[in-house]
Formats: C-alpha cells, structure tokens, sequence
C-alpha cells in the first residue's frame, strides 16, 4: 500500500476502514482489531456514527502504538455552532482516548454554520489537536467558497465516490487544489457488484467485482474507505494494491457512471 501526502505534509495511509452504521460495541471493536490485525492503518469514524467510544477502546486494546494508527473523525452538523464544536472536539478525543486526530473534517456544508465553524477548525489545527483537517460532502461551490476565506486550505474532501458516481468535475477540482479526494461508500452499498462488467474485469485479474471497485477508486488518486464488519470483506477490501486498472479498463468503468447517489446528496444545498 502506497501512502498519500496531504497539502500539509501529512502523511495518511492509502486506504481505511469506514465505520458508519456499526454502532454495536462488541461488533465495532472486532472490526478495528481486524482490521488493525490485516493491515489497515486507518480508521474513518465520526460523531454522529456513535462509535468513537468503541474505536478508540479498540484502539486501546489492539497492541498497535497510538502514531501508527491514522484517525478521523468529523464535527456532526448540530456541533458546528462556534461555541459547540471545541466542545464537541474535546468529547470525540475523550471518547476516542486521545489527544490529537491525524483528520477533522465539517461532516457537511451546513449553510448557516460552515463558514465560522472552519475558522474553529483552523484554531484546532494550530493547536496541534487535529494534524490535518478538511471537509466532507462539499460540492466545487462549496469549495470555492472556503478557499476564498480559509487561512488553512483543506486537506480533503471526503465524498461518495464509486464507478456509479463518479464526479470528474469535483474530482479534477480537488486536484487542481492539492485537495485529497476521500472515497466513501466505494462499493457503493452493494449496488451494481453483479454487473457483467465488472465482473468480467475482475476475472481479467483474478480479482472479485468489490476489488475492482475499491481500485478504481485508487486509480483515480482517491483513498477509499471501504466498510465492513465481516474478517474476509475486510481482508478482501484491503487486497487491491497488488494490480492494476488498465487504460481499457478504466473506460470501461467510465461508462458505469451514472451520478447515482446512495448517501445524500448536497448539490442544491446553499
């Protein structure tokens, strides 16, 4: 696995474990120790997941030092008020049994909040507490806006991103600006893993449909955040570093694109 650099110098690992929805303790805990155990050493976790607790037990727990593992977590929409979201931060590192994140990111451009509370953000950067921080769900608008105001660029831009949404507007963006794209939801919840040709490009590398979406994700420069709770999906999602997307197969996938949303959608938001 290659590593990734951010705009800040910050180093993060080229892919990690979402852990949206898995709000059982004991669930959450097996699946970090597993995944710290294949490989990973990255973790996506956020407020409103309700897992921070658990994460960081599991972190705790698994024999791995605290600075080798890469942790985010992100600023929930109602915590985004100027006086709420410190407080909020100073919670999510109390649960996750830490004094720093390696990545804070705005869960979403909330329209009346998002702007003072970057400028939060970038009070928690300077102080060490966040080594890099950044967005998620923000549209080429959004970004706009912020790099126009911001004194800390963001770092990423955590978005759904798979070969069914595949964004080459926000995508070219982003790297236009030296912003990381974060793929979540790169299986894209399950939909389309039976379309024939995926499957035909899978048994190409002797590889299954979910590694062929996973590593479209990393031939498009993104780190995807692939989530599972099961030992053999998370060992099968991090196996996609040793082969490669072709050219042909790259415009292949590009036809699958078809700007389908299984999360929200913040395009029309203000």
């Amino acid at each position: 696995m290659q590593p990734v650099k951010l705009n800040n110098g910050t180093t993060m690992p080229g892919i990690g474990l979402g852990l949206w929805r898995v709000k059982d303790e004991q669930e959450c805990i097996n699946a970090v120790q597993e995944a710290l155990r294949v490989g990973y050493r990255h973790l996506d976790t956020a407020q409103v997941y309700g897992n921070e607790a658990y994460v960081g037990k599991a972190c705790k727990t698994s024999g791995v030092p605290r600075e080798n593992v890469f942790i985010t977590t992100k600023i929930w929409n109602e915590n985004q008020f100027w006086d709420d979201l410190p407080l909020s931060f100073d919670e999510s590192l109390k649960n996750l049994q830490t004094d720093y994140v390696d990545l804070l990111l705005l869960h979403f451009p909330v329209t009346e909040t998002r702007r003072p509370a970057w400028h939060q953000m970038e009070k928690i950067a300077q102080s060490g507490r966040a080594r890099a921080i950044g967005v998620s769900n923000y549209t080429v608008r959004h970004l706009e806006e912020l790099l126009r105001e911001c004194s800390i660029k963001p770092a990423v831009n955590q978005v759904e991103l798979h070969v069914y949404l595949q964004q080459p507007e926000l995508v070219k963006f982003c790297q236009n600006n030296g912003i990381l794209v974060e793929a979540y939801s790169p299986l894209a919840h399950g939909y389309g893993l039976d379309n024939p040709l995926l499957d035909g490009i899978a048994q190409k590398h002797n590889k299954t449909a979910a590694q062929v979406m996973i590593r479209w994700c990393v031939e498009t420069g993104a780190v995807p955040l692939p989530k599972s709770v099961h030992p053999d999906r998370i060992k099968e999602n991090f196996d996609v570093f040793d082969f490669k997307l072709d050219d042909a197969d790259m415009k292949l996938l590009a036809t699958l694109n078809a700007d389908y949303h299984t999360c929200w959608d913040p395009t029309h938001v203000a």
